[in-house]
């Protein structure tokens, strides 16, 4: 097990749409307690050899440590992108209560 229990993960997307079609099926399947989108962004990335240049948006969902390899598959599974981004950041510290309304709502529902 991890030595923290809530996380952040990242992904960005090429459309508004796609990330927010990403957020919401990731709330709604309880992977998530909550995703925020951000954009648009312009990120500048080396991609086949060459540094390439594209507006994205940018996704970060709210979850538990225990739910993320279930996120991280319906983010890859969801991704139209070849190699998405899918990065998780601990949160080592937070407001209890909303630490605990992650895990409740992260929590499996019978």
């Amino acid at each position: 097990m991890t030595e923290f229990e809530h996380v952040q993960v990242v992904t960005t997307t090429d459309s508004a749409e796609s990330a927010t079609l990403l957020a919401r099926s990731a709330v709604e399947g309880r992977l998530a307690a909550c995703a925020q989108v951000f954009g648009p962004l312009c990120s500048i990335y080396w991609w086949e050899g060459k540094v390439d240049t594209a507006q994205e948006w940018r996704v970060v969902f709210k979850t538990t440590a225990a739910a993320y390899p279930d996120l991280e598959s319906h983010i890859k599974a969801g991704h139209g992108y070849e190699v998405p981004e899918v990065v998780m950041l601990p949160i080592t510290a937070g407001n209890p209560a909303y630490l605990e309304w992650i895990s409740a709502e992260t929590s499996v529902r019978a």
